[in-house]
């Protein structure tokens, strides 16, 4: 890479604003496109070193107006440094480097304030070892990327503390029996493989949760559809917390006849009920309530369709929180959870085409309404 010489033609070294170019239609109709409808910054040098286009994503990126740009060397009206405080322009030397270059690729900068923007651009020749006849430079915030990263870097940081916990507990209570195995009675053996059981299920548990999320996120969640008879479903989940110890008038479940014939996937509805309504007994007061009802479709073209709503008494979810609660790592309470489960029946509902909603249950609690497409195969329609 080269490092001497300067990022523009002699004409732009002085620093004086020649007459703004004008960008409009004459420009744009050369591209195809309006670059003011591009989603990221575009910045077009002559070659000369001039700026002769400057559209809206790059005023946005850099804070920079349009007009203010329009005109001046590519240096100056785009100071970008890199992130050991080098000057950009002349560290690169896109007029003046090595003519067998074509492009820098992307990479983090630093515009005027430390504010960091990724940067790539390309260097267009009339001929190959030509002079440069345009710079063409993309920008990108970096907002969008680092989101991303830290909720790589929070879901990291959640596996491994939800794995840490149920694998020392495995590890500690295996060795113990490897090494100790005489000394302990059947019921003390017995106690100490229950819990094994029970730390390994949570494992599977958590592994079977990030699957789900890799699909989700990359949009691969298969979704078998069944006929489900969505009322039996809710009671068999209702009879496995009674049979668990909870008290049966805790439930009330209340299904308005007729309803739809319902096809979607079982085992995801299963998943999707155990979700609202371990949240609903962990995290809620007094009575759970589920109603079962017809509804309209939320799907275009179908008319009918069924919705579940699972409400509690408890204190409810702070209105602020409301448009958060389906995102990763929410947690409506500290009362354990990884902050997966709602987000992952979000993907669940969206992937049969239903909607999912949160608001205040009438008794003051939270309120979960689901509502599924009927989904007939086309056999049947």
């Amino acid at each position: 890479m080269s490092v001497a010489g300067t990022s523009t033609a002699p004409e732009g070294r002085d620093g004086r604003r020649p007459p703004v170019p004008r960008q409009g239609a004459d420009d744009t109709a050369g591209l195809g496109v309006d670059p003011d409808q591009l989603p990221d910054g575009l910045v077009v040098a002559d070659e000369q070193g001039r700026v002769v286009h400057f559209n809206a994503a790059a005023a946005r990126v850099t804070a920079v107006p349009a007009a203010e740009a329009l005109g001046r060397p590519l240096e100056q009206a785009l100071p970008l440094e890199d992130l050991e405080g080098r000057r950009w322009w002349q560290l690169t030397d896109p007029y003046g480097g090595l003519a067998i270059r074509v492009r820098q690729p992307e990479r983090n900068l630093l515009l005027p304030g430390g504010r960091e923007v990724l940067v790539s651009a390309r260097y267009v020749r009339d001929e190959p070892l030509g002079p440069v006849r345009q710079v063409i430079v993309c920008l990108r915030d970096t907002e969008a990327r680092r989101r991303t990263e830290r909720s790589h870097a929070e879901l990291i940081a959640t596996v491994a503390h939800e794995l840490r916990s149920p694998l020392t507990s495995v590890k500690g209570f295996t060795a113990t029996l490897l090494a100790k195995w005489e000394r302990f009675t059947d019921d003390q053996k017995r106690l100490m493989l229950e819990t094994v059981d029970a730390d390994a299920d949570r494992v599977t548990r958590l592994i079977a949760e990030l699957l789900d999320i890799s699909r989700i996120d990359s949009g691969r969640l298969e979704v078998r559809r069944q006929p489900v008879d969505i009322g039996a479903a809710v009671s068999r989940h209702i009879q496995a917390y009674v049979a668990a110890g909870q008290r049966a008038d805790r439930f009330l479940l209340r299904i308005e006849q007729p309803l739809p014939a319902l096809w979607a996937d079982p085992d995801k509805v299963d998943q999707v009920l155990s979700n609202l309504l371990e949240n609903a007994v962990r995290h809620g007061e007094g009575t759970v309530t589920i109603d079962v009802t017809p509804s309209v479709s939320p799907r275009e073209g179908e008319e009918t369709g069924t919705s579940v709503t699972v409400s509690d008494e408890g204190p409810g979810i702070p209105e602020e929180s409301m448009n958060r609660v389906f995102t990763r790592f929410w947690r409506g309470s500290k009362r354990g959870g990884t902050g997966l489960g709602l987000y992952i029946v979000k993907g669940i509902v969206e992937a049969h085409g239903g909607t999912i909603t949160v608001g205040r249950a009438p008794g003051g609690g939270a309120e979960f309404r689901f509502t599924l497409p009927v989904a007939l195969p086309a056999c049947l329609a």
